[in-house]
């Protein structure tokens, strides 16, 4: 990595997901200079998220970057990461240590992906955040403390996200299998056409260790036949109704506070939009509905900006954001 030049204060923004790692650099003064991106997801065991398979991914690419780019060495980083609220104990205790021996970073936020989706949403401005893709999370600040619904996973909660719809999906086609009310035979063709035979589908879902995912990959057929099947349009309906839940447990009651919608869920189209606006307006009739500025990776080069420049506004949370200054100091 080069020095650092006066006035260029270097930047190093992380978001790890279960979909892999993405990285950007860049200088407190640009934001994001070069960005690049791995499909290996990191590693969760039994200390949590691992922070060795994190640096074993990160130290490549991080100076790989650099010296395309030319960017001055980062002062400060910011870590957002999934599962980091409930599995995060092994990064707070080793990473910030590992980034000041690795890369001399002096400043380190490791947030929730979902705090990062936030600010990567909205900016630190008071509001709500519904981030949505195979689970589901609400997020909320007045900018004097976190507060966070459903987000459980798919066994306990993660009520109106991808594997939910999925779900429900898949049980309205087994229900017309099994000529039980409630069933709808459009669903079972297109789980027919999907997994195959439907006295096959519990044996090749519940082994999966990616069964979440399955789950979600039958969320596009629900969406698709929601103009002409009734009981997938009630799918929908009711997934938005449980994202409006989850805003309105979160979302400051007072003010004008914003919410903006983030993630691939939404990428389903008018199917769901249609009655989630419906839904938030109804909920949330004092909060201004925006969209969002980008994405968690974007949310993570705010905070890194933000800290090296000391406008940090957003509050610290024990398991949302924990901000570490002189890490190994």
């Amino acid at each position: 990595m080069t020095s650092t030049a006066p006035g260029r204060r270097g930047i190093l923004a992380v978001d790890s997901g279960g979909s892999g790692l993405r990285v950007a650099v860049g200088t407190a003064e640009r934001g994001a200079v070069a960005e690049r991106s791995s499909r290996v997801p990191v590693r969760t065991g039994g200390r949590g998220v691992d922070p060795a398979h994190l640096m074993e991914q990160l130290v490549p690419m991080v100076r790989g970057l650099a010296r395309e780019a030319g960017v001055p060495e980062p002062v400060t980083a910011a870590v957002g990461a999934a599962g980091f609220a409930s599995l995060g104990g092994a990064l707070r205790e080793e990473l910030p240590g590992a980034l000041a021996r690795e890369f001399g970073i002096r400043e380190v936020a490791l947030a929730a992906d979902a705090v990062t989706a936030y600010i990567g949403a909205l900016g630190p401005r008071p509001g709500s955040v519904i981030a949505a893709g195979t689970g589901l999370i609400a997020v909320g600040t007045d900018l004097a403390g976190w507060r966070r619904a459903d987000g459980w996973g798919h066994l306990l909660g993660d009520c109106g996200g991808g594997a939910w719809i999925g779900r429900a999906g898949l049980e309205a086609a087994v229900r017309a299998h099994d000529g039980r009310p409630g069933g709808s035979a459009s669903l079972l063709a297109c789980v027919e056409e999907e997994f195959g035979p439907v006295a096959g589908l519990p044996g090749s879902l519940y082994p999966r260790p990616d069964r979440p995912a399955v789950l979600a990959s039958f969320a596009p057929r629900v969406a698709a036949r929601a103009a002409d099947d009734p009981l997938a349009a009630e799918i929908l309906r009711s997934a938005a109704r449980h994202m409006a839940d989850s805003a309105a447990a979160v979302c400051p009651v007072t003010g004008e506070p914003r919410i903006a919608l983030t993630g691939g869920l939404f990428r389903l189209g008018e199917p769901l939009l249609v009655p989630l606006e419906e839904e938030l307006a109804r909920r949330l009739p004092h909060a201004r509905r925006v969209t969002a500025d980008g994405d968690p990776l974007l949310g993570a080069v705010r905070l890194a900006a933000a800290l090296t420049t000391g406008t940090l506004v957003v509050p610290p949370d024990p398991g949302m954001l924990h901000v570490v200054s002189e890490p190994g100091g």
